[in-house]
């Protein structure tokens, strides 16, 4: 176990600890703001699809700025594994890239550089930068069954020896990307974001000296574990577990994906299971077990340090994460990563209901879980240049907790600080693309005491000849609600065409031609209710359907409040004797939406658990030689 300190360690001084705590933020939102103002392309500058930080000259996270919550783990370990590599072979000057999924958790879209940082002549300090490049070669659009598909890998690399830039390398991706322009664009705005990086925390050494800021640095981390102990220490000792499922891996197409977590909290640390979780698949939804981790650290953070900040290693000590090779979310070459972020979501998702019966005030019900991101590439209409963009990410419905409703349109938690990209934004990037629409759903939100957040509904008509990809996941997995709460929408792609909608039984489509005239509508899903709708008071379900986020119908027919169709006056009689009506089906409900949980006995409190490694060090499991798809057997799997 690591050892801990109480308080600010003899000899350090307090003021220059906080002065470091906000200096490492101000540093990291310095290197993100530089980076979305330099970018190229709308998914980086609009959409935030990055994360940039700094790191310990033994790889471990000072501070991050999201952009995405998922990098935490691997940013962190591709940093180590580049350390790994070059050991003391790193002189100021150097820049490192790459791109290996099976380090970096994700897709080959997320190029990764680093650059280490040095103070009078020693290595203090690592800066990087993980952003999402819309194109780096590979297949477009169809379902990927290996990562030689999926575009150019770069292996840890020199991108700068010295300050002496590799021009083969430049070349090379050059020539693997569809639109260079754009590609090196985004590339100088990384070294931006490293630059700044570099400048902002040498400007702290320089000021502070070098003891005292890596001093300070260890007293935060620290710190931060003492709280995520105290608590964890506040969940009631047992044993959690719960389960749900993915809605297939775009191959075996109607053959749900299982996704079982198990969670074990004694005194001060927790262990979360994902030993059941589906083995890896033939379709592109696999993770690398550096994303296994990150989603297990990002539940972990949600539930015991949500506010802590800066984002450090610190506060995930007291974690144990087992999660055997071959998982979906520890998946090994060459299984196909592209939609590395759709099931991490529903993992945390998952466990938030597992613990939701010992610390119902802390979670929320599930939410629509995905980014709600449908691809088009064609020729542009007057210059004739190819095209290829994502529309999204689309904000969807999140969960009720037991004290608030759902917040709506709000994008998935794998993404965090990510935005909703602007409609105007696309249409003039994209002369093909009209927004017809951009609304919320009525009625897409679960019913319950507290209600879930709505998804949205946008379409968009094409104006020239269009080739349509969508990978949309949790159609039929309904984001489910917590304590008796309603299911929220899923999520939802369809067509129309010759002005006449045609309905698509999957979210999945796979290159799909688009003439003038057609649309294609995407919705995303809403979250769960939270307790009861027949709890919920006739004030706010009359308000609701004032807002147009309840219809009148679901207002009678799931709360139990009948209102006037023209004054929307609550009519009392017909209220009461309606929820009267309904009430025995909802306690039958709730009973069996509870969910079961073991106590710890007193011989599992005393013994270490587990039959599994833990993974303490990333890097081996992550570059290991290992070859193979793992072909899933799935079972189907309910949700109640």
């Amino acid at each position: 176990m690591t050892a801990r300190r109480k308080g600010n360690a003899p000899g350090a001084d307090p003021v220059v600890t906080e002065i470091v705590r906000r200096g490492v933020m101000a540093v990291t939102q310095d290197m993100k703001t530089n980076l979305m103002r330099t970018a190229y392309n709308l998914i980086i500058y609009e959409a935030l699809d990055f994360t940039v930080g700094l790191f310990t000259a033994q790889g471990e996270t000072i501070s991050i700025g999201l952009g995405l919550p998922m990098f935490i783990r691997g940013m962190a370990e591709t940093v180590k594994a580049k350390i790994a590599k070059f050991g003391d072979d790193m002189a100021p000057g150097d820049i490192l890239v790459t791109n290996d999924a099976y380090i970096t958790g994700s897709h080959l879209n997320h190029m990764t550089f680093t650059q280490p940082i040095f103070a009078d002549g020693r290595l203090v300090a690592f800066a990087c930068c993980m952003a999402h490049w819309l194109d780096v070669g590979g297949q477009l659009g169809g379902i990927t069954r290996d990562i030689f598909s999926e575009g150019l890998q770069i292996p840890i690399l020199k991108y700068c020896a010295a300050g002496k830039v590799n021009r083969d390398l430049v070349e090379l991706i050059r020539m693997n990307v569809r639109v260079p322009s754009r590609a090196m664009g985004d590339l100088r705005a990384q070294l931006t974001a490293l630059r700044a990086g570099e400048r902002g925390f040498v400007a702290l050494v320089r000021r502070y000296g070098r003891d005292a800021v890596l001093g300070a640095i260890r007293i935060i981390m620290d710190q931060c574990e003492e709280r995520a102990r105290a608590r964890t220490r506040a969940i009631p000792d047992g044993i959690y577990e719960a389960e749900s499922f993915m809605d297939d891996d775009g191959i075996a197409v109607g053959t749900p994906i299982p996704i079982k977590v198990r969670v074990v909290v004694k005194g001060d640390e927790m262990t979360i299971d994902l030993s059941d979780v589906a083995k890896q698949v033939s379709g592109f939804f696999n993770s690398s077990v550096t994303t296994g981790v990150g989603c297990a650290q990002v539940a972990f953070k949600c539930l015991t340090s949500p506010t802590d900040y800066p984002v450090n290693d610190g506060s995930f000590r007291n974690l144990k994460t087992i999660i055997p090779s071959g998982r979906i979310v520890s998946a090994v070459k060459p299984a196909p990563m592209r939609s590395w972020m759709t099931v991490p979501q529903t993992i945390i998702d998952t466990v938030f209901k597992a613990l939701a019966p010992a610390i119902p005030d802390q979670v929320s019900a599930a939410h629509h879980a995905d980014l709600c991101i449908v691809t088009v590439h064609g020729l542009q209409l007057k210059t004739n240049e190819f095209f290829y963009t994502p529309i999204g990410p689309l904000g969807g419905g999140w969960g009720a907790k037991r004290n608030e409703d759902g917040v709506s349109v709000t994008v998935c938690i794998n993404d965090g600080d990510t935005h909703n990209t602007p409609s105007e934004q696309l249409e003039s990037k994209f002369s093909h693309l009209v927004v017809e629409k951009y609304g919320l759903i009525t009625d897409s939100g679960g019913p319950g005491r507290r209600r879930g957040g709505l998804g949205a509904e946008m379409v968009v008509r094409a104006r020239g000849n269009l080739t349509l990809n969508s990978k949309i996941e949790r159609a039929h997995c309904l984001p489910w609600g917590l304590n008796g709460g309603l299911e929220g929408t899923g999520n939802e792609v369809h067509l129309r065409r010759a002005g006449a909608p045609i309905e698509l039984t999957n979210a999945k489509v796979s290159v799909l031609g688009l003439k003038p005239g057609d649309a294609f509508v995407i919705r995303s899903g809403g979250g769960g209710g939270f307790g009861s709708p027949l709890e919920r008071p006739a004030a706010q379900v009359r308000e609701d359907v004032r807002l147009g986020y309840v219809s009148v119908r679901a207002a009678r027919d799931y709360y139990g409040v009948v209102l006037d169709p023209e004054t929307l006056v609550v009519d009392e009689e017909a209220t009461a004797r309606r929820r009267a009506r309904l009430q025995p089906e909802w306690r039958r409900r709730r009973a069996r939406s509870a969910v079961p949980v073991r106590r710890l006995t007193p011989e599992e409190l005393s013994a270490k658990g587990g039959d599994h490694p833990s993974v303490p060090c990333l890097v081996a499991s992550c570059c290991g030689a290992l070859a193979g798809v793992a072909e899933a057997k799935h079972e189907e799997v309910s949700v109640t």
